[in-house]
């Protein structure tokens, strides 16, 4: 595991997402490390519409560039606002199902450590929708570490 050259570090823009950040520039920091910064944004479905019903004006493409547009502002604006200015970061818009795409990331760019946020679903949350960090700790090619949300006081 040691030394640690590269650590990516997924967002989903939340405050949890942030306090990982902050592990993830630290260490990347300490470690002299590249931080790799990557936001999933999920493929938008195409929906047939009904025989004799007329289909609607939303364009499917121009809406999922969009997502993948302001993913990629947002990403650099995080930089700018949230990653010490020492730190080589490399920001990527990943697009499909989160935990897939963080972890074929990790594999094709030989990341040594993930550091990713826990949002702490239980209940029938969970049990529907799954947790992708979870997902990727069972999973990953590399170390991962976990953030909590530290708790309001």
């Amino acid at each position: 595991m040691l030394p640690v050259k590269s650590i990516l570090c997924p967002t989903d823009f939340s405050e949890p997402s942030y306090e990982a950040l902050k592990v993830a520039d630290e260490l990347a920091a300490h470690f002299g490390a590249t931080l790799h910064i990557v936001n999933v944004v999920p493929l938008v479905p195409i929906v047939e519409a009904p025989i004799g019903v007329e289909s609607a004006s939303f364009n499917v493409a121009s809406y999922q560039q969009e997502l993948e547009e302001q993913s990629t502002k947002s990403l650099k604006s995080m930089v700018e606002q949230k990653v010490s200015s020492g730190v080589n970061t490399v920001t990527a818009v990943l697009i499909g199902n989160a935990a897939g795409e963080v972890m074929r990331y990790a594999s094709d760019k030989s990341i040594d450590m993930v550091v990713i946020a826990t949002h702490g679903l239980s209940g029938w949350r969970r049990f529907i929708s799954g947790s992708t960090t979870e997902q990727i700790v069972r999973q990953a090619c590399c170390p991962v570490l976990t953030i909590r949300k530290p708790e309001i006081k």
